[in-house]
């Protein structure tokens, strides 16, 4: 069914409305995994420099690698209570004023990290990384909500998976900053390490000038008149009836209805399927190996003979291949379907994993296997923002009510932040016991949900909410094939 309010053109405010939240939402997660690489050298030997001043003796080089750990890992542990408290913020002061506020925390940060040098606190930097954290624990989830709630049905799809695309050009310009001939040099790093605070004040003086999301509006606070007033301004004049009626059935649903808590969430066997879902696509999103790739790409580039300062360069590229790939995605999602750009691209990681081990593991035996290792990353990146990245930004919107979605945003964004933890942490021991095999691991992940997502996932393009969630209600009720109960509880 074709989404009336899609059929005129949409107005200019909400593609503006999309880059404004981009800006100050997934930008900064994106802008703060590539970013810390370039200054690492430079803040240890700034630790090590404060810590001689204060007490008169060097620090121990493991000491100066803990110190440098925690700063690096603090900002999931930030990232970590932030998607804990974005769903309870979200409800309690709406998807707008929770994304204004949050932008205080990142100002916050990189004023902190921005004084550290001058102060002689390496402290500061440590709390301005878990400030950003925080900022980008509530971003990812709520940017995603927030986008995905504004967008009409026709257009949910594209306007969704702009989420990851600010991710992948927050990635980018952290490498293109983090350049020596830019801000990546040691007088200048506590700038560039105080970067985000730009896209922040952009986002802070600027959405204050965009409606609240429609669907927030209507279904949580009642404001029809409102729903109305939003629905408008972003999406032109008229009455868009199709989207307002699809509203109404969804908020008659769940009349009465408080907000639903992550237990909530987990006990209902009503949502259990979609929950399911949520986790192995969204929330175990990590054991893609997207971080692992790129953990290695500089040593594949190295003995493919690139010279080593050129290697940052092609760094970028990676970057590049990663938002040319997330923008082709925003440009088929809504005409080929979710579905199969899960299980195809899946099934392609799946198959470049296995590739890159054995080309990984013969590169010193062919001259001619570095290029093909190198090749390889290229396609991974590929599949990965064609498929994965651009997908997982629209499935938490289509798949649940207003009444559980906060909820089930908590709790992928929760997954995701421990996922990143983990990683980090395990990771260059799992490098170092297995070598290049450790791709194997993500390579069965990847393998097991192009299965999944070919046999489970069912198609969500074109498709209300309520008509999703019918989908659903075959797997959640198989036992008892009651379609009575199917119709009192979503």
């Amino acid at each position: 069914m074709t989404s009336q309010a899609g059929t005129g053109a949409c107005t200019l405010n909400l593609f503006l409305l999309t880059f404004i939240l981009g800006t100050g939402g997934t930008f900064q997660y994106g802008l703060h995994i590539s970013l810390i690489n370039s200054p690492a050298e430079y803040i240890q030997r700034f630790i090590n420099t404060t810590w001689h001043h204060r007490y008169g003796s060097s620090l121990q080089p493991h000491s100066i690698k803990l110190f440098w750990s925690f700063i690096v890992s603090v900002y999931s542990i930030g990232g970590l209570l932030g998607s804990f408290m974005v769903g309870y913020l979200s409800v309690k002061f709406g998807r707008k004023r929770t994304q204004l506020y949050n932008n205080l925390a990142s100002i916050l940060g990189a004023s902190l990290i921005g004084l550290s040098l001058t102060a002689g606190s390496f402290e500061m930097i440590i709390l301005g990384r878990f400030l950003y954290g925080f900022n980008a624990g509530v971003s990812l989830n709520l940017h995603t909500m927030y986008i995905g709630e504004c967008a009409p049905q026709r257009l949910r799809g594209m306007i969704t998976v702009t989420v990851s695309l600010f991710i992948a050009l927050g990635k980018l310009m952290g490498f293109v900053v983090g350049l020596r001939e830019l801000l990546g040099s040691e007088v200048l790093w506590p700038y560039l390490m105080s970067v985000s605070c730009i896209p922040a004040l952009i986002q802070l003086l600027v959405l204050p000038f965009f409606p609240e999301s429609p669907r927030y509006l209507l279904i949580d606070k009642g404001d029809k008149d409102g729903c109305l007033k939003a629905m408008q301004k972003l999406w032109g004049p008229g009455e868009h009836k199709y989207e307002l009626d699809g509203m109404l059935a969804e908020k008659k649903v769940i009349e009465g209805e408080q907000s639903k808590s992550v237990k909530d969430l987990l006990k209902d066997r009503s949502v259990r399927w979609q929950m399911f879902t949520l986790v192995l696509v969204c929330g175990f999103i990590q054991l893609i190996g997207i971080n692992a790739v790129y953990f290695y790409a500089y040593e594949v580039f190295k003995k493919a003979g690139i010279p080593t300062d050129q290697i940052p360069y092609i760094s970028l590229g990676i970057g590049i291949t990663e938002i040319l790939t997330t923008m082709l995605c925003g440009s088929l999602i809504d005409r080929v379907g979710r579905k199969i750009l899960l299980w195809v691209n899946y099934g392609l990681i799946a198959l470049t994993l296995t590739l890159l081990t054995v080309t990984l593991s013969l590169q010193d035996l062919y001259s001619w296997f570095p290029y093909v290792s190198s090749m390889l990353i290229f396609i991974f990146t590929l599949s990965f923002g064609l498929g994965p990245a651009g997908v997982s930004c629209v499935l938490p919107t289509e798949m649940f009510v207003q009444s559980y979605r906060p909820a089930a945003y908590v709790l992928i964004g929760t997954l995701n932040w421990l996922g990143l933890f983990i990683l980090a942490l395990a990771f260059p021991f799992i490098e170092e016991a297995l070598g290049s095999f450790c791709f194997l691991i993500f390579m069965v992940y990847c393998l097991s949900m192009s299965v999944f997502s070919f046999l489970m996932v069912p198609e969500t393009k074109d498709r209300s909410i309520l008509e999703i969630l019918d989908s659903f209600k075959q797997l959640n009720f198989k036992k008892q094939g009651n379609k009575k109960i199917c119709a009192t509880r979503l």
